[in-house]
């Protein structure tokens, strides 16, 4: 993950144009992917495609011939969606158009209105004569597509999660390459693991318009998704955080906050595109898991997040917790008692341990009691171990094995 971390790194994405078709060209390399291109100027809800956006070079030049500002050096330092300039300016009239944080290049975008920009560091800002500067931009802003990427992991059944990654950021290693990196990951275990209840659908898309259009060419499927996550900043060193869909108690908000513990948050409509997922109309169960949340560690768009802010661990972490949501989508059944009347002897039918008195041996004991109080066809494992506070992977273990002791069975 983070050799792929390091690997898209430097390529120049925007919402549209090649840096994106580059981005998928790599994932593509691991996943199977189905590229769409939309044409500019295609009606999507209430938006429109926009004009496709490309560029070779950027640069500042001082009056001896030195790049103050370059773009080959980082792509942050040019405001994404700048149109092409070519001229000099002194530096009372480049200022508006210059971007400074102190000890790091932000990260600035222009999509919807036409201009140009430059970001640096304020201690280069600082460092500035009066000029004058050649400038150039050297861009397009023309008639092209819109490009996101579909990966499908087949399951037996039609009902579909949505794991959703932003793929329009430039260098900004943590937002988002490393969510793509364990997307990519995430799908590849899930590809192992056998046959699966659900489809999982992975959609590599440029935030929010990208997810609009996703929306708007997708309707007749969105009555399929049944479950959805937006994955963002999947690896810096924060503690990981759920934030619920607008729903609030879907079962994919029960089953990242049994994962993810205390870190949940409700839902608001501001951050990632689950935003667009829960819009009213569509009301999907998507929430959004991330590491540090939306803007709240001090790398965020800045040039601060590169390669060395996230680490192995993190996204390895990230991962992890994205398999046990998994495992609890797919392993969650509702069981109807068999033996309801009183409890059944589990110990002459071998489901109490030989070995009485060790703690995950009686934690396994007191699962098969609440699975089999609890299993009156109206309470599903989930609901089980919330109310037991167990583990999940205990109780659905203890259910298999009451199951195959024919004391349950799974309600149709």
């Amino acid at each position: 993950m983070k050799d792929l971390v390091e690997r898209l790194y430097p390529i120049c994405r925007s919402i549209t144009g090649d840096g994106v078709r580059q981005t998928l060209a790599i994932i593509g390399e691991h996943l199977p992917l189905r590229v769409h291109e939309v044409p500019t100027g295609t009606q999507v809800l209430d938006w429109t495609v926009p004009r496709e956006w490309n560029i070779r070079d950027a640069w500042i030049k001082d009056a001896a011939g030195r790049k103050v500002v370059d773009f080959q050096e980082l792509n942050l330092h040019v405001v994404g969606y700048s149109v092409p300039v070519s001229g000099t300016f002194t530096l009372e009239e480049l200022r508006p158009r210059l971007h400074a944080l102190p000890g790091a290049v932000p990260y600035r975008t222009s999509y919807y209105a036409e201009t140009w920009g430059f970001c640096l560091t304020q201690e280069t800002l600082d460092g500035l004569a009066e000029g004058p500067y050649e400038v150039l931009v050297d861009s397009t802003l023309e008639a092209g597509h819109l490009t996101y990427g579909e990966h499908v992991v087949p399951g037996r059944g039609e009902e579909e999660v949505l794991i959703s990654c932003h793929v329009c950021h430039p260098s900004l290693a943590n937002d988002n390459l490393a969510g793509i990196a364990v997307a990519v990951e995430l799908a590849r275990w899930l590809a192992g693991r056998g046959e699966l209840r659900h489809t999982y659908r992975f959609v590599f898309a440029p935030g929010t318009i990208g997810a609009i259009t996703w929306l708007a060419r997708n309707r007749d499927r969105v009555a399929a998704v049944r479950h959805g996550l937006t994955l963002a900043c999947a690896g810096d060193p924060g503690p990981l955080t759920y934030k619920r869909s607008r729903r609030g108690d879907a079962e994919i908000d029960r089953a990242a906050a049994h994962v993810v513990g205390d870190r949940v948050l409700d839902f608001t409509p501001y951050g990632y595109d689950e935003r667009q997922y829960c819009s009213p109309g569509f009301d999907l169960p998507v929430g959004s898991l991330t590491r540090t949340p939306y803007a709240g560690y001090p790398e965020y768009h800045t040039s601060g997040d590169n390669p060395g802010f996230v680490t192995e661990a993190a996204m390895a972490d990230t991962l992890h917790a994205l398999q046990r949501v998994v495992e609890i989508l797919e392993g969650n059944r509702t069981y109807l008692n068999l033996s309801p009347y009183g409890e059944p002897h589990l110990g002459r039918r071998g489901l109490y341990g030989s070995l009485g008195g060790r703690s995950d041996t009686q934690e396994t004991q007191l699962a098969m009691l609440w699975v089999l109080n609890l299993s009156d066809g109206e309470h599903s494992l989930l609901d089980i171990a919330e109310r037991a506070q167990l583990p999940f992977t205990t109780v659905a273990e203890a259910a298999a094995a009451l199951h195959e002791a024919g004391l349950v069975k799974e309600r149709a």
